[in-house]
């Protein structure tokens, strides 16, 4: 079975446009790239663990606030480049970008090195529009953007 995640795209309107709210991975790998690296906050779930739920948890593991209680919006399940299947909702919502915060996750930096740092899981949020998210999000994800603003301009 193909791994899986789940995330939530939060969304506003501003000024008669809508906008979505994306994350930047941290880590080194990620620190000088920003076009295609950033992503939905989205995570791994376990088999049996509801998508929902794990979307609403990654999403305050990787912001440090909750999301909106709802409605959420079914985007669909989107395939990744290596195979593992994104599960993704939209939410309508405010979020302070003041008040962003991330989980930290351990890793050996540098390589073959002996030693361990830690970093955040995201280093960074924003809000971008159609336009400029297509271009900040991960190939991969494009569809999922795609598919928040086909419900809202069906909607």
């Amino acid at each position: 079975m193909p791994r899986q995640s789940a995330g939530l795209l939060m969304y506003r309107r501003q000024d008669g446009a809508a906008e979505v709210l994306l994350v930047h991975p941290g880590g080194p790998f990620w620190a000088k790239k920003d076009e295609g690296a950033w992503s939905i906050p989205k995570g791994l779930f376990d088999h049996g663990e509801e998508a929902l739920a794990a979307a609403r948890r990654e999403f305050e593991e990787e912001t440090g606030q909750a999301p909106p209680t709802g409605p959420f919006i079914a985007l669909g399940v989107f395939k990744q480049a290596g195979g593992k299947l994104v599960h993704a909702w939209a939410v309508e919502g405010a979020f302070d970008l003041s008040a962003f915060r991330s989980n930290k996750f351990t890793m050996e930096w540098p390589p073959r090195s002996g030693r361990t740092a830690e970093f955040p899981e995201a280093d960074r949020a924003a809000w971008f529009g159609r336009k400029q998210a297509l271009t900040k999000i991960t190939k991969g994800q494009r569809a999922v953007i795609e598919a928040l603003f086909a419900k809202l301009e069906n909607s």
